[in-house]
């Protein structure tokens, strides 16, 4: 019981910590960790899904040893040591807060018709090609980025410190940062990103399908449709590419009534996606929606915690690591929300 007890104190210390510091503008863990996974894949890149196997593996493992060292270490010092590094790992995995103000921050400089400095910003949030977007096309993006990395950067980091502790926190953040740095579909990462890529499939699936059910259970929230959010899940969800971003995009499309995907372009080409939800691509004031369905979701993940400040009323402060899908690949010190 105390255990429990300890291990919810942490989730909350953690959760709480994000909410009020977001991430640093330097030396985030995440970071670090980024810059050693840059300096092995000069070593070890080959086109080969086996030495992308090899090179997950790797970092993967030593994240897992490091994360129960840790634990086990803390753990000699009583509870009160254990639920501050539990706390610590929490936070350095979250990126939820970080998320907001950039998506928050976008919705701005649209609202106040900047084009050029939302284009500036887009590549915080996504690997698309800000050049090729109208007013429009950025608000899709901006949202389509928020729909996923509600799940990438608030609900998983929770989900798996909640049931993996320390090392749960730690893995889930490696493996989701390694997905962002070379889990997408591009020549030089088909193959050796694959192994990074399912396995952030693989540890996304049960955070993203939470996160659904939250969105689906917050939308009237925002004036959105429950009903909408439901049926844009279960009928668009298995058309988009990605087993767990499908899942919640078509529930923010549905619970918005807007309809998501179409033709995007990155910088590594045009993909065509497919069409989630109904009614018109989304416009400013659905992002703002967005941004304001998100924020009683979070509450949601600490049903004990207090309300922190509102995210509409800060600047970004830039993520560390990157944790999109399949979107890009960014300066070390943004890649947090990126993929």
């Amino acid at each position: 019981m105390f255990a429990t007890r300890s291990r919810a104190v942490g989730l909350l210390a953690g959760w709480l910590a994000d909410l009020v510091f977001a991430d640093p503008r330097r030396g985030h863990p995440v970071a670090g960790f980024g810059a050693v996974a840059s300096a092995l894949e000069r070593r070890t890149y080959r086109d080969s899904r086996l030495a992308g196997v090899a090179h997950t593996g790797a970092l993967v493992g030593v994240v897992t040893v490091l994360g129960v060292a840790i634990e086990r270490i803390a753990a000699r010092f009583g509870l009160t040591a254990r639920t501050t590094v539990l706390a610590a790992a929490t936070w350095s995995a979250l990126g939820g807060t970080s998320l907001l103000r950039t998506v928050s921050d976008m919705s701005e400089r649209l609202t106040s018709e900047d084009i050029g400095a939302a284009r500036r910003l887009l590549p915080s949030l996504c690997g698309r090609d800000p050049d090729a977007l109208d007013g429009d096309g950025l608000a899709r993006a901006a949202l389509e980025s928020l729909a996923e990395n509600t799940s990438d950067a608030q609900v998983a980091p929770l989900f798996w410190a909640a049931v993996g502790g320390v090392p749960g926190a730690l893995v889930y953040r490696a493996i989701n940062t390694l997905d962002a740095m070379v889990g997408y579909r591009s020549p030089r990462y088909a193959r050796f990103g694959w192994a990074a890529a399912r396995l952030d499939d693989l540890a996304n699936y049960v955070p993203a399908r939470f996160t659904a059910a939250l969105v689906v259970v917050c939308s009237p929230l925002v004036g959105g449709s429950p009903t909408g959010a439901l049926r844009a899940w279960r009928r668009d969800a298995a058309r988009h590419p990605s087993p767990n971003a499908g899942v919640v995009e078509a529930a923010f499309a549905g619970a918005l009534g807007v309809r998501l995907g179409g033709p995007t372009r990155y910088l590594h080409g045009l993909e065509i996606r497919p069409a989630l939800g109904d009614g018109s691509p989304p416009q400013v004031p659905d992002l703002r929606r967005a941004v304001t369905l998100v924020s009683p979701a979070r509450l949601n993940l600490c049903p004990n915690s207090v309300k922190g400040r509102n995210a509409d009323s800060h600047r970004p402060r830039y993520a560390a690591c990157a944790s999109l899908k399949h979107e890009r690949r960014k300066p070390l010190h943004l890649r947090k929300h990126a993929r």
